[in-house]
């Protein structure tokens, strides 16, 4: 079973596909540019996908998979493929998602990401936040803030990842990375034994639960940079979310201490573009004496209207005004703009020249996109993709 997964995931990964999906009874999926198809016509019986976890898995892992009902891991093939696993049940018998973790950590140029996000790398202290929907390229984004972070820096690095993504090598940084299940019990043990290891610099997978981001919160607050992640939409619902999971009476504590150490929010989601690929379109939010103070008095509805009158001074942004550039820019539809905008409404006024940031001109030169050929090289397997 295992040379016939390696199989599909040579067949994604020269595909440019991003996630695999195997399911008890089912015929294997792959996700290409957020669209899932059919690979190959094989349906894996509930005893061959069980087969393929005792495979690749240790005796320790598979017996937690028996007992959590659900694993996560990487797995290794070659040197230049790596993917996070996530093993689980479902009512036909076991099911898996490979994901695709690149090993080459791209640049925040190479990412063509606001500029402004490499302000983030030079951050002394505080927390910033990468949020948006699974797949949408939070890890990708951080792991490019931290490559520059090691390469223009000397620092300790510390990270708490489940499972470990990105592997970085000791530049000028010293970077230790460990994983939930092999190196540490949970995100906030491990949290709490970092603030004794001598760290300038920690990221945290994800902040999952009220432990880990009153943790995270402390340590920005006794002078560390924290970085991590949430699977909120933009940066108003990151803290509602945040101050949202305490207490009532928790709560004006941990408004005003998120207003004092959070220095930036990068929102990120991925829309199809007419070539059909998908391109980032990017909501930041950086720290300023107005957002600070729209934090702390509770006045989360003004944060928009700040990311977007401080584009030009600042380089923050709303989504919709990410949005209305990559139209601007003739890589995506109206329709889609429409679909994806925050305020439709307000995207159809700024499509149609009214209002303050319209688009003044919609018919911008083409410019040169990735187009996306699908390639079938798996023969051996039979895969047709529709």
């Amino acid at each position: 079973m295992e040379e016939k997964l390696k199989l599909y995931l040579r067949t994604m990964v020269s595909n440019k596909g991003s996630d695999l999906h195997i399911k008890s009874n089912s015929q294997v999926r792959v996700r290409i540019h957020g669209v899932l198809k059919v690979m190959g016509k094989d349906v894996l019986t509930s005893e061959m996908v069980d087969k393929l976890a005792r495979e690749i898995t240790t005796a320790d892992q598979y017996e937690k998979l028996q007992m959590d009902r659900n694993l996560d891991f990487s797995y290794i093939l070659g040197e230049e493929n790596r993917f996070r696993v996530n093993f689980f049940f479902q009512m036909d018998g076991l099911s898996a998602v490979f994901r695709v973790i690149p090993v080459e950590i791209l640049s925040l140029e190479a990412l063509k990401l606001p500029p402004v996000i490499k302000t983030f790398a030079q951050i002394q202290r505080g927390l910033v936040l990468v949020t948006g929907v699974t797949g949408s390229g939070k890890s990708t984004t951080l792991a490019a803030i931290l490559d520059k972070i090691n390469r223009e820096q000397k620092k300790h690095i510390i990270t708490v990842e489940d499972p470990i993504e990105f592997v970085h090598k000791d530049r000028g940084c010293l970077i230790n990375q460990r994983a939930i299940g092999q190196d540490a019990h949970s995100f906030s043990d491990a949290l709490r034994a970092a603030l004794r290891e001598d760290p300038d610099i920690i990221l945290v997978g994800e902040m999952r639960d009220l432990e880990t981001i009153d943790i995270a919160l402390h340590a920005a607050n006794t002078g560390h940079l924290v970085f991590s992640t949430l699977h909120t939409l933009d940066a108003k619902e990151t803290i509602d979310r945040i101050v949202g999971m305490f207490s009532n009476e928790e709560q004006n504590r941990i408004r005003m201490s998120l207003a004092s150490v959070l220095e930036g929010v990068i929102s990120q989601r991925l829309i199809p573009t007419k070539t059909g690929g998908r391109v980032a379109c990017i909501e930041v939010l950086k720290k300023t004496a107005r957002i600070e103070q729209l934090i702390a008095e509770n006045r989360d509805n003004e944060i928009p209207d700040a990311l977007f009158e401080g584009k030009e001074i600042y380089g923050t942004q709303t989504f919709d005004q990410a949005l209305l550039d990559i139209l601007r820019n003739n890589i995506i539809t109206e329709e889609m703009a429409l679909e994806y905008a925050t305020n439709p409404a307000d995207m159809k006024l700024k499509m149609q020249g009214v209002g303050k940031g319209a688009l003044v001109d919609n018919n911008a030169a083409d410019k040169e996109v990735e187009v996306f050929e699908l390639k079938e090289e798996a023969d051996e397997i039979g895969s047709e993709f529709f």
